[in-house]
């Protein structure tokens, strides 16, 4: 995002968490709500190209929301979206991503609030590496098809594959996600999900790739390691290939650390190659 845009989601995140310290929201209610409204910005360019003209004024904004969204969702929703148009936003895409990510949150604290967040955050990265591992699957899921038909049979799928299995909070979220991509791929969106889990507990999120599944020491060492170099507790997802060879890779956000024999084979191969 751009500087303004930054400065208007940071905060529109401070407005979400003294909301939600209110235990009397339901946080999940309002995370449908805000996704309802994503899904109205989505829709309505010239909306929302309204609202985030920096010609008019914020309050203007601001009424414009709340005589558009009273009745139609509910009160936490409309407050904290006439307060986020209040803000200056550098592209109108810049707003909906931001809501996208409060509807996401709020998802997320309601987790968080009935003690199932860790739950979520793995069921998140283990339906990721389904799909990363099952072509069918994700292109079942990633039609780009907009159509009330082919929106309904993904969200469908989701259902089929997920419902019973994990948490509400992940099913909900995942539906989300395959409903409105938004530019999104299917891998990158559930990457960023269990991240933002992740970020709720105030930690990183570790992608550790090893030929061999790791033993309770070896983790405990690699967490403690990592930690002790990211300055925070470290979430380790982990993931077996057996193409790698030897060794470990672990990739955290965009940083990738190798350590795999299969990595070094590739580099004797890049220096003989030069």
């Amino acid at each position: 995002m751009m500087g303004a845009s930054r400065e208007a989601l940071d905060a529109a995140r401070e407005r979400l968490v003294a909301l939600t310290d209110n235990t009397g929201v339901d946080a999940a209610a309002l995370a449908t709500d805000l996704a309802a409204v994503t899904g109205l910005l989505d829709r309505e360019t010239s909306l929302r190209r309204v609202l985030t003209d920096p010609a008019q004024a914020g309050e203007r904004k601001a009424e414009l929301v709340r005589r558009l969204l009273t009745g139609q969702v509910g009160g936490e929703a409309v407050d904290l979206v006439s307060g986020t148009v209040r803000s200056r936003w550098s592209s109108s895409r810049g707003l909906v991503d931001a809501i996208e990510e409060l509807a996401d949150t709020a998802d997320l604290i309601a987790a968080e609030r009935a003690g199932v967040l860790d739950s979520v955050e793995d069921e998140l990265f283990r339906f990721g590496r389904v799909v990363s591992t099952s072509p069918e699957l994700r292109a079942a899921l990633s039609v780009k098809d907009d159509s009330p038909a082919a929106v309904s049979a993904k969200a469908g799928l989701v259902r089929e594959l997920l419902s019973g299995r994990v948490q509400a909070v992940t099913e909900r979220l995942v539906i989300r996600l395959v409903e409105r991509p938004r530019g999104r791929s299917l891998d990158a969106g559930l990457n960023a999900l269990s991240t933002m889990a992740a970020a709720r507990r105030n930690r990183s999120v570790a992608v550790v790739t090893s030929a061999v599944p790791l033993d309770d020491r070896q983790r405990q060492r690699l967490g403690d390691a990592l930690a002790r170099l990211y300055g925070r507790p470290v979430q380790l997802n982990l993931d077996v290939d057996p193409a790698v060879v030897g060794g470990i890779s672990v990739r955290i956000g965009d940083e990738v650390i190798h350590g795999t024999v299969a990595d070094r084979l590739d580099e004797v191969n890049r220096r003989m190659a030069g």
